[in-house]
């Protein structure tokens, strides 16, 4: 962003307003108000926060980090701040009172979730970092094509730990394989010094690629001792380091990798698995979430097998774990392979591109919106081009009483995701794609309860009458800004942390049970451990040889507007729920995971792939199962016990409390379910 145009004053909202919502808690969901804590609540200083939000912080008597009234003043002063600086670069329009009553019911709709700014929005808008570095932090999701490795080898892989280490989901592709020679690579006597930046460390795996192919030499040493040392807090963007070791490790990973294949093409299977070990090394290195999907061939055996147990153990304990993988399905190809994979294994999911690219919402007739899309997003609610980003947005239809109440909530909503689009990233590929489409994604979350309140019908018609309102609102806030339309507008991301906050189902989901425990983990030394236990809430310290320094916590839930739960819902109704949502709301994608009896349904899976594939852009599946993890994330348990547990609680603080970055992997169910290291060693993603 230009800092030298002068837009005036920064906007930012009437301190009287604020007054009004200073030391008081919104109506957050079970596990809210301790997921906002840990995961987006900023540290209260001015490295992390704007000086203004650090002094209105200050003057409010809060300590450690934010609390959720701060953090929405910070937000929506953010959105507004890029509007007004838009309109000063364009020289546009810019009505200070208008703004400020918009601002101010924006702050409402959030502070009574009726909508949320997606979880990268909570933590990065409105920070110094966005107007320093770019906007790329404040999109959710990206995706990344390998076909053109012949003419760049390395971009695709350094576009992905860039963007993941920015905290953005990234998809990406196997159309490379076999399009580009392995070479042996000279080696360079000088020392690489490692910058201690995230531009360093990409650098760093930058050149380990582009040595393989003759671009660049290797170097005989790596040199780590600029890199901080684990444990440092990181100013700007936050959280805290994680020292060089997960850095190396990559390097010496990709090396070995590509050792092997000197003198041979490169192989879809190499492709995924440089793309598994740089999401490994983020994960390592304390980045909030390093979501990953991989699209390999319908037909490609490798690359179908590529989690295959039974074939490939080793490979998936180190670092194939880090992507859920998916098939460019094809519509009337034989699914037969890749159905029996998906019923045994859990994957690959599907997406069907070439829906995705002709038609906006399935319902409506094709208009080819997307003709130029390559693929999606680790959720796959975002149809997306290549290096192109996107910013998502949720809304809460079953919170809210009536259609008319519902539409004035979709106005902010989509100016929220309007207006991240105003903001170019540090990429110029990426400004390429993301000025010129605008794609946004006004989601919804909680469906099951909105269905559950409101009627089934009835929620279809909400989002008929919303999607027609959206097309609208665009039309007119596009001229306004003198920007191009977006090219899509509507999705149904999985949501999940953010979800937590006001106790919503989950995007498209059913709820687990009426009653469960949510269990999450956290660092055995955190504050938010002692507060919890001193508060009544069942706390177990698991056993250090599975997961060292870790405590579980049992939050227990009770699920609002319950009727079913998804062991109660049929494989077929669930599909049938996502076709219906992709006809009258999502122009982009439904990210659903549907849940399937492995015995009774999942021999079903193909015939269901061949039924559903030309009202679908994509799906994946997963059984229901009893894991037998420990502390595993939802545990169904009975109302006599959600009682009981209940009445121990007792109210807590949390101002002490410290942000622990936590918000990894993607958000979709398969997401929540553990990963285990070793034969007798589970532990949560």
């Amino acid at each position: 962003m230009n800092e030298n145009i002068s837009c005036g004053t920064p906007f930012t909202l009437d301190e009287t307003f604020l007054d009004k919502f200073a030391g008081k808690q919104p109506k957050w969901g079970p596990v809210g108000y301790v997921t906002y804590k840990r995961t987006y609540a900023r540290a209260l200083n001015p490295d992390s926060v704007p000086v203004r939000i650090y002094e209105l912080g200050l003057r409010h008597g809060l300590k450690k980090t934010e609390e959720f009234w701060l953090t929405i003043a910070r937000v929506v002063e953010g959105v507004f701040q890029i509007i007004q600086r838009h309109c000063a670069q364009l020289r546009l329009p810019w009505d200070a009172k208008r703004a400020q009553k918009s601002a101010q019911e924006m702050y409402r709709l959030i502070w009574e979730f009726k909508f949320s700014p997606p979880g990268r929005g909570l933590w990065m808008m409105g920070t110094d970092y966005v107007l320093k570095a770019g906007g790329a932090a404040l999109n959710n999701c990206a995706f990344v094509s390998t076909s053109q490795i012949d003419v760049d080898f390395s971009a695709p892989f350094v576009f992905l730990m860039d963007m993941s280490m920015l905290g953005v989901g990234v998809g990406g592709d196997a159309r490379g394989a076999g399009k580009i020679k392995l070479v042996q690579p000279e080696i360079d006597p000088i020392p690489h010094v490692i910058a201690d930046s995230r531009e360093g460390w990409v650098a760093a795996e930058k050149r380990v690629l582009d040595a393989f192919v003759g671009k660049d030499t290797l170097p005989a040493k790596w040199d780590a001792s600029l890199v901080r040392e684990k444990g440092t807090v990181i100013k700007g963007f936050g959280g805290t380091a994680s020292g060089p070791e997960p850095l190396i490790e990559l390097l010496n990973m990709t090396t070995a990798l590509l050792t092997k294949r000197v003198g041979k093409k490169i192989r879809s299977t190499d492709i995924v698995d440089i793309f598994n070990m740089i999401g490994r090394c983020v994960v390592a290195g304390n980045v909030r979430r390093s979501a990953e999907i991989m699209f390999g061939d319908p037909f490609d055996d490798d690359f179908l097998e590529l989690k295959d147990p039974s074939k490939n153990l080793a490979a998936l304990q180190s670092h194939r774990w880090a992507s859920n993988n998916s098939i460019f399905a094809e519509v009337g190809q034989d699914y037969a392979k890749a159905a029996e994979l998906t019923w045994k294994n859990g994957e690959p999911g599907y997406m069907w591109l070439e829906n995705a690219r002709a038609f906006s919402r399935m319902g409506d007739e094709p208009d080819w919106a997307d003709a130029g899309a390559e693929g999606g997003n680790p959720c796959l609610e975002q149809t997306l081009e290549s290096f192109e980003l996107c910013c998502l947005v949720e809304t809460y239809p079953g919170f809210h009483k009536t259609y008319e109440e519902y539409e004035r909530t979709l106005k902010f909503a989509y100016l929220y995701a309007k207006a991240v689009t105003l903001v170019p990233t540090h990429d110029p590929r990426t400004n390429a794609v993301l000025l010129r489409n605008r794609r946004i994604g006004t989601s919804q979350s909680g469906i099951v309860q909105s269905m559950n309140r409101h009627g089934r019908r009835k929620h279809f018609e909400w989002s008929d009458q919303g999607y027609d309102y959206l097309d609208d609102l665009d039309k007119e806030y596009s001229r306004w800004l003198c920007v191009p339309r977006s090219v899509k507008k509507t999705s149904v991301k999985p949501s999940g942390t953010v979800s937590l906050l006001c106790g919503a189902t989950p995007g498209i989901h059913y709820p687990e049970a009426e009653y469960y425990f949510r269990v999450i983990r956290f660092d055995q030394a955190s504050p938010i451990v002692k507060t919890l236990r001193a508060a009544g809430y069942t706390c177990v310290d698991i056993d250090p040889k599975k997961e060292p320094n870790t405590t579980a916590i049992y939050f227990p839930v009770k699920e609002q507007f319950f009727e079913r739960a998804v062991t109660d819902v049929s494989m077929w109704e669930q599909l049938e729920l996502a076709a219906q949502m992709q006809s009258y709301w999502a122009d982009n994608q439904v990210s659903v995971t549907i849940k399937f009896d492995k015995e009774r349904e999942g021999p079903h899976i193909k015939h269901a792939l061949e039924l559903y594939e030309t009202r679908l852009k994509g799906v994946s599946f997963l059984p229901h199962e009893n894991h037998g993890y420990e502390h595993a994330p939802y545990q169904p348990i009975d109302k006599e016990t959600y009682e009981r547990e209940s009445a121990k609680l007792m109210p807590y603080d949390l101002n002490e409390a410290d942000n622990e970055i936590i918000d990894k992997f993607c958000d979709g169910d398969k997401c929540v379910i553990p990963v285990r290291k070793k034969k007798e060693d589970a532990s949560e993603t």
